[in-house]
């Protein structure tokens, strides 16, 4: 969740900021992707106002700066698995 990470963007050590932001983005990259499914599987409880094909796209940019993060982590020697966070 979200809320898990609170502290760690808060916190004074950028490389703490760093793991929550890592970590609040792979969270939406996961809900927009269970949204997107449902969509094409007719199971939302609720009509997207705007098209599918600009959450796909929207989708794709989260997902390629993950991938940005993940090379930035690996230069950096940032362990973004260094926190037990809950998600």
């Amino acid at each position: 969740r979200i809320e898990d990470t609170r502290n760690l963007m808060c916190s004074q050590d950028y490389k703490e900021r760093f793991i929550a932001e890592y970590h609040q983005t792979n969270e939406r990259v996961k809900k927009l992707s269970v949204m997107i499914e449902k969509f094409k599987e007719n199971k939302l409880d609720f009509k997207p106002k705007c098209n599918i094909s600009l959450l796909e796209l929207q989708l794709d940019y989260m997902n390629k700066y993950l991938s940005i993060l993940e090379a930035r982590a690996r230069i950096e020697n940032v362990n973004l698995l260094e926190y037990e966070l809950p998600f």
